[in-house]
């Protein structure tokens, strides 16, 4: 469904007062690049600076931390967090009160196309889900131009004038939102906390493997961007510690070598190409790890060698917990990602493995798109292509939930009769589009499971999943 423009009048003269208190707030001698303090009640640790409270306009303004901040293609940028709000969505497209400040003067139109955002810009902005998605006044980068973002909620004039032309692609049934627009962090990674990796922290650059062992070691906050090419023996590990960003500078890519987060928390790895990886797995998640976000990597090998030589592109086991792997791109390989390492001796596994894949893309791949045992797992607007074996598995009583995935040329889409192993359970199977697939081999009866958290704003048409997903995975040209 295509987002909807809306024309109001001009504000009134409480909006205007707002706005003039804003600006003279922006201006007063001391304050610029601080954080004032507030309630803690008002902001939470998601959202980074401190608010102010304006008593004569009964709204809180919060800093918008411009630390991460992407593009979202042309004149759009995207705030690395999530917000403690939840904005617009399809079937409420004026919904969000974010009032959007540059230096103090309001930015709009709000609720503005995503395809407008990247077009025109000009201050047009959107409060799309927990996402803020905005450009500047004169198009320049808001992460380097020195000017200072803030916003509130329920304040002066957040409703937009007219302005801007466009329109979302796609049909959405009120449900789903069929403009193919990348909606940040979704899924377990945001439930029972949250993942913010190295937000705050200091920034370092690499390009060696020592470096980078060094720059990823501790639990202090911490963003390490990787330029060039890092290239280990097959089977190096990088011990990562928690509150850790890991991000690829254009290009960037790690051949022969594997990330390892034993027991730590609160990781993100973005914008990373992995290559011929031979230890296990490229990323691997253990030991009751939790709250790891894998986002728009890359994960491939050369499929010359036997079927064992290449470790799997992730595994994600041993109790580990509330992970997100999104706009991913695995090929050529033969095994891709596992999700429990065993059955017999992983009975620790019960209760754990709550895990979210979506928008990611799978082709040329034997199986494991995943296999999981034990564990909830999470499937919407995934791409199947060209599959020789089983696509998704489920074994040992573990509940998977696919939603508009997209399964073209695969043997046999979903599993649960793998090896004899006890079998799990699908939910959902009638959602997704098989084209030119192999029956599925399921022989549990049909779940009901669902997720408890909220997905449906980033949910696309499964008719549209090739291209969206196509042109969406893997690593962005961002940094």
């Amino acid at each position: 469904m295509k987002r909807n423009k809306k024309t109001i009048k001009n504000v009134a003269f409480a909006s205007l007062a707002l706005g003039a208190i804003l600006l003279f707030g922006s201006c007063k001698k001391g304050t610029e690049g601080t954080s004032p303090t507030t309630d803690s009640t008002a902001l939470s640790a998601s959202i980074a600076g401190a608010g102010i409270t304006n008593a004569a306009a009964a709204a809180t303004v919060y800093n918008v931390d411009v630390t991460g901040l992407r593009s979202d293609g042309g004149y759009a940028y995207k705030i690395a967090y999530p917000l403690t709000q939840t904005g617009d969505s399809n079937t409420a497209p004026t919904a969000s009160s974010l009032a959007l400040f540059e230096n103090g003067v309001k930015l709009g139109p709000a609720h503005s196309v995503h395809q407008d955002i990247r077009d025109l810009g000009k201050g047009r902005y959107s409060h799309w889900g927990t996402s803020l998605i905005f450009s500047a006044s004169d198009n320049t980068n808001p992460a380097t131009n020195g000017r200072k973002y803030t916003f509130s909620f329920g304040g002066s004039d957040t409703t937009a004038s007219t302005g801007g032309s466009g329109s979302g692609t796609g049909t959405g049934s009120g449900t789903t939102n069929s403009t193919g627009v990348d909606a940040g962090l979704v899924g377990y990674a945001l439930v029972n906390g949250t993942t913010t990796g190295g937000k705050g922290g200091n920034s370092v650059t690499v390009t060696s493997i020592s470096q980078l062992k060094s720059a990823v070691a501790g639990s202090s906050p911490k963003i390490i961007y990787v330029s060039g090419t890092i290239t280990g023996a097959g089977d190096d590990l990088v011990y990562v510690g928690s509150n850790t960003s890991i991000i690829g500078k254009p290009g960037a890519t790690l051949v022969g070598l594997s990330l390892f987060m034993e027991t730590v928390n609160n990781i993100i790895v973005q914008d990373i190409r992995f290559k011929n990886y031979v230890y296990d797995a490229a990323v691997m998640v253990k030991y009751e790890s939790t709250h790891i976000w894998v986002d728009h990597c890359e994960f491939s090998t050369d499929r010359t060698h036997g079927w064992d030589y290449w470790g799997k592109d992730i595994s994600i086991t041993r109790a580990s917990d509330f992970c997100t792997i999104s706009w991913c791109k695995f090929h050529d390989t033969n095994l891709s990602v596992l999700i429990s390492g065993g059955i017999i001796g992983h009975e620790a596994d019960k209760g754990k493995l709550h895990i979210t894949l979506h928008h990611n893309y799978w082709y040329n791949v034997s199986e494991r798109e995943p296999d999981m045992n034990y564990g909830s797992v999470h499937l919407f607007n995934n791409y199947h292509l060209d599959n020789n074996d089983y696509s998704i598995g489920a074994r040992a009583g573990g509940n998977v939930r696919t939603d508009n995935e997209y399964f073209q040329n695969c043997a046999k889409p979903l599993s649960t009769n793998l090896a004899g192993d006890p079998p799990g359970y699908f939910s959902g199977v009638t959602t997704n589009v098989y084209a030119n697939c192999g029956k599925n081999d399921i022989t549990t009866p049909i779940s009901t499971w669902v997720p408890a958290y909220s997905y449906k704003a980033a949910l696309d048409v499964a008719a549209n999943v090739p291209s969206i997903v196509t042109k969406g995975t893997g690593p962005r040209a961002i940094h």
